[in-house]
């Protein structure tokens, strides 16, 4: 008999899927490819998928997986050649970004961002911890916050632990499957934990003298949370993008997008190239300067890797 549910939970070899109301342990048959896309998971959180049950084994197996209408794909560190899908069939991704402890730096925000565009998915900011800003901290997330408002982006600054504007997040979450994306430590798991009460999810601290978080979060799992389903991710220091073509990365900022079919060229990349629309928007101050060099940055280095002084 063949069985449908959801991916709840993946750990790499065992994939927990949500059907009628249980929970089945459930293994792949054989390898799946899909699309064609050297991936290191072909099996996501937010899958719908069909398996049987393997009585002897206790436990499914996978024999098919229905399409996805989107994902979230970054490149693997480790294995440049390879992707990773953090998440499918997702609604909204919220970003969570710290100003400190730890420091969460604008490339990475508009990497995320990108891969999100690509796949018409709606994204959030939300800077946590602003119980902690100090007054250039407080001119910095205003600064912020405008950047990306102005483009289209919704932002919104909480504190988890002074509970400050939790209300907001959760009126954004109702029917909706949402994906939690950000570095390690920026408070994924404490958002999640004070969303809804007896999850329990595993936290840890900010190392005050590094001020880096650790991997509390091994594996993607979704939860139930404020009447949506919400995507807890493990923390990541870099996003390195995937299949996107030089002359097509302004597509997926908002802001150039609009502007690009003014140029010269239609491969224009922005850089180098005549009569260049973006390039002038950049001088007018019309097309933000630090979005401008962060897509520099991009082209130049498309790795995920970073460091502090390329942001400045």
């Amino acid at each position: 008999m063949i069985n449908t549910g959801k991916v709840i939970k993946s750990t790499g070899s065992w994939y927990y899927v949500k059907s009628k109301g249980s929970i089945i342990k459930c293994k792949l048959k054989g390898k799946f490819k899909l699309r064609g896309l050297r991936t290191t998971n072909p099996v996501a959180v937010g899958d719908n998928v069909d398996f049987i049950i393997k009585k002897k084994e206790r436990a499914g197996l996978i024999n098919n997986i229905h399409e996805r209408k989107n994902a979230i794909i970054r490149r693997s560190t480790n294995l440049s050649r390879y992707a990773h899908t953090i998440a499918v069939n997702i609604d909204t991704a919220f970003l969570i970004v710290t100003l400190k402890f730890p420091k969460t730096y604008p490339l990475f925000i508009d990497r995320f961002l990108v891969a999100a565009e690509k796949f018409n998915i709606p994204s959030v900011i939300i800077f946590n911890k602003i119980d902690l800003h100090s007054e250039k901290d407080k001119k910095e997330l205003i600064y912020l916050k405008s950047v990306y408002e102005n483009i289209g982006y919704k932002c919104v600054d909480i504190s988890v632990k002074n509970n400050i504007n939790i209300g907001k997040v959760s009126k954004l979450i109702k029917g909706k499957t949402i994906l939690i994306s950000g570095n390690s430590g920026v408070g994924k798991s404490s958002l999640l934990n004070k969303l809804q009460t007896g999850l329990n999810i595993k936290t840890s601290k900010v190392s005050a003298f590094h001020e880096q978080g650790k991997h509390t979060t091994t594996f993607a799992e979704m939860f139930d949370i404020a009447g949506g389903m919400l995507i807890d991710t493990p923390g990541i220091k870099g996003f390195g993008l995937t299949d996107i073509q030089n002359e097509k990365l302004s597509h997926y900022y908002p802001e150039m997008n609009r502007l690009r079919k003014k140029c010269r060229f239609n491969n224009c990349t922005h850089t180098h190239e005549p009569d260049c629309e973006i390039k002038k928007s950049v001088n007018k101050g019309i097309v933000n300067k630090l979005r401008y060099n962060n897509y520099i940055s991009i082209l130049n280095d498309d790795t995920g890797k970073y460091r502090e002084d390329a942001y400045r």
